[in-house]
């Protein structure tokens, strides 16, 4: 009954997901979920990223945090639409749930959005698990955890289309290595896009927003 019980929730989950899916099809939305373990920077790549295209593109977010609404209000400060969904009530969950992007998503103005950011609960294993109806998954690494880590979590960077490796400003510093994290990222994904840059500085940073430009374009087209 167990094991019943498990399948079941998750192909609930699931149906959400791609109800998700449907909305962001039919509206020409392109979404993305931002991942990492806490401190990578994700929130402060957000920051940089929003007020780099706030006037060219509308943008609204979901922020997933166990509790408070830090990330939420640091995100809105910058110009996009944000809403916090903590996770707490719902047990401390590690990630994201479709059903909490779902509610949170009723809550954001869909008709004037050009770009939907989900940024997941920081965590290297869990939300690399569960689909949340995005269209792409992004997982943000810092030099500072180590070059290591995609040998040592390789669920998230193959589950990922892009990898933003944050914090080269830091290298000088440190023991990481840029050359052994291209190496060890792509062989654990092959096909993954990889962006080098430090979202406290923006050196490297116009490519991502290139590349996240691109993206929109092609989903309001599609």
């Amino acid at each position: 009954m167990e094991i019943k019980l498990v399948k079941k929730v998750l192909e609930y989950h699931d149906a959400i997901a791609g109800e998700i899916r449907e909305e962001l099809t039919r509206r020409k939305l392109y979404a993305i979920n931002i991942m990492s373990s806490p401190g990578a920077g994700k929130t402060t790549l957000l920051e940089r990223t929003v007020r780099e295209l706030v006037g060219e593109l509308t943008i609204g977010v979901v922020e997933g945090d166990i509790t408070t609404t830090n990330d939420a209000d640091r995100i809105a400060k910058q110009g996009a639409y944000a809403v916090q969904v903590n996770t707490e009530p719902f047990g401390g969950d590690c990630h994201l749930g479709a059903n909490m992007v779902q509610s949170a998503m009723a809550e954001l103005p869909m008709d004037k959005l050009d770009l939907l950011i989900m940024e997941n609960v920081g965590n290297l294993v869990c939300p690399a698990e569960f689909d949340i109806g995005e269209d792409d998954k992004v997982v943000v690494f810092s030099l500072t955890e180590g070059d290591d880590k995609p040998l040592k979590y390789p669920l998230m960077f193959r589950e990922s289309s892009v990898c933003l490796v944050n914090k080269i400003d830091l290298a000088p510093y440190l023991d990481s290595d840029l050359a052994t994290v291209r190496r060890n990222v792509g062989s654990v994904n092959p096909e993954i896009t990889t962006f080098e840059f430090s979202a406290k500085t923006g050196e490297g940073f116009a490519a991502w927003l290139d590349w996240l430009r691109g993206k929109v374009k092609a989903k309001q087209q599609g």
